[in-house]
């Protein structure tokens, strides 16, 4: 029996490769500094082609090896384009984050159809096309993959106040469900499949949350009594993205301040 890997070694992504969509800001940037200084090798995407370079110039700034690909992952001729140029460049995918997505704030009652179309179009549908594709081929045919979703702590329940984005919750449970299925599915083939929900962080998504007056109450709600930062999710996509977590498939891991922690107040 070969001696157990140290921490380090465990965490250790060299060698490997790595798509994350919705890569060029926020959380997905965020996320492909933390593969990338792990060791992965990184291909981005996103819709706008200026934002993906201003991001892969970063990200080599920082000294890891970036490709970019621009696709709209409501299209699915750009998400079959995406898999055919990961392929192409990356030679296979060993890690998949799926994290683009989008929202829309409207009362329940008032909420347009085409606006839900497009939030789950994007945050359910695409997330299971392109991954789909990923597994089919790349991860099954090579005995094994880790996929990391992000969800959100939306996916938890409603909330009370400011917050109506009746789709954006649907969409975000749907990819809750999506995980725990897929990887009961492809567990036996060696497929890690997980999930983190984020609460809020500092994004274009969720400015309307940060604004004075909103943001101070949302915040002494919370335990820690903060929302995330430009390293707060580091950790958990680490852990489900290396060997550190291998034993782990089918979690929806909250990285949210302890909102999922509070029943009342």
């Amino acid at each position: 029996m070969a001696p157990a890997r140290t921490i380090h070694q465990l965490h250790d992504l060299r060698g490997r490769t790595a798509l994350v969509t919705g890569g060029s800001r926020g959380l997905g940037l965020q996320i492909a500094h933390a593969l990338g200084e792990a060791g992965a090798r990184l291909l981005i995407s996103s819709r706008k082609a200026a934002e993906l370079d201003a991001a892969a110039a970063e990200l080599r700034a920082a000294g890891h090896t970036v490709d970019t690909f621009a696709a709209d992952g409501r299209d699915d001729a750009q998400v079959m384009a995406l898999v055919e140029h990961a392929l192409a460049t990356l030679g296979g995918i060993d890690i998949l984050v799926n994290n683009a997505g989008a929202t829309w704030g409207a009362p329940a009652e008032d909420h347009p159809m085409d606006a839900w179309d497009k939030v789950m179009d994007l945050n359910a549908r695409g997330v299971f096309l392109l991954t789909r594709e990923v597994a089919r081929r790349s991860m099954l045919p090579r005995g094994g993959g880790r996929v990391v979703n992000v969800s959100s702590i939306a996916a938890l329940g409603g909330t009370v106040g400011s917050m109506r984005a009746a789709a954006y919750h649907a969409s975000k449970g749907a990819v809750a469900s999506l995980t725990r299925a897929l990887a009961c599915e492809w567990g036996p083939h060696g497929i890690n499949v997980n999930a983190i929900l984020p609460g809020v962080f500092p994004s274009k998504m969720a400015q309307h949350l940060l604004q004075p007056g909103t943001i101070e109450p949302l915040v002494a709600r919370l335990p820690l009594r903060r929302v995330g930062d430009d390293e707060a999710l580091k950790g958990a996509v680490l852990l489900l993205a290396s060997d550190a977590g291998k034993h782990i498939t089918g979690a929806l891991l909250p990285v949210d301040g302890g909102a999922s922690a509070v029943v009342g107040d």
